[in-house]
């Protein structure tokens, strides 16, 4: 059966290859047959969680900018994929002011089950995404029907469109591709 997939796409920079890389999972999901949508927050805005809890009530944030619609997207997906460079060992601030956004979905019907991390650094160490992982985890930890499906971890590209050719590419696409 199809799955509604939500690539959200953090990077601001265009040609970034964390984009590219969201791109090969997104191709090898429909591949599978899955609906597949990609948000890029590119040209979003997004101001900062004020924290009111308001949202817990409303079932929205009363800040009135692009995470709302987005907060919707991810509501309806029964798989999420954060895409992100990678920023100092950790998820670039676009993604983590996005997750802070998405509070609102805590009490509400959320249809996600599974989520995904992709990820791209210009440093290669095994742990390079690990500050990453534990965010998307904590973020996954409020939602007791998720659970932290896989990831793919880009390390040694530092310049635009860098991973075009790279065989992360390949393991993203079959990744994606292994959604039913």
């Amino acid at each position: 059966m199809a799955k509604k997939v939500l690539i959200i796409s953090t990077s601001i920079r265009p040609g970034s290859n964390s984009e590219i890389l969201a791109n090969a999972f997104a191709d090898g999901a429909r591949a599978s047959g899955n609906e597949v949508e990609i948000v890029s927050l590119r040209d979003k805005t997004i101001g900062f969680c004020r924290g009111c809890f308001a949202c817990q009530k409303l079932g929205h944030c009363v800040i009135k900018d692009d995470a709302n619609e987005i907060t919707e997207k991810l509501l309806d997906a029964q798989v999420v994929v954060w895409a992100t460079p990678i920023y100092y060992y950790e998820m670039c601030g676009q993604m983590k002011t996005m997750i802070d956004r998405a509070n609102s979905l805590f009490p509400r019907d959320y249809q996600f089950r599974d989520v995904y991390l992709l990820s791209v650094a210009a440093e290669d160490e095994d742990y390079t995404d690990e500050g990453a992982v534990k965010g998307v985890q904590g973020w996954i930890d409020c939602f007791e029907k998720a659970r932290f499906a896989g990831k793919v971890f880009a390390g040694g590209f530092t310049e635009p469109k860098a991973i075009e050719g790279s065989e992360k590419l390949k393991e993203a696409y079959e990744t994606g591709k292994a959604i039913q």
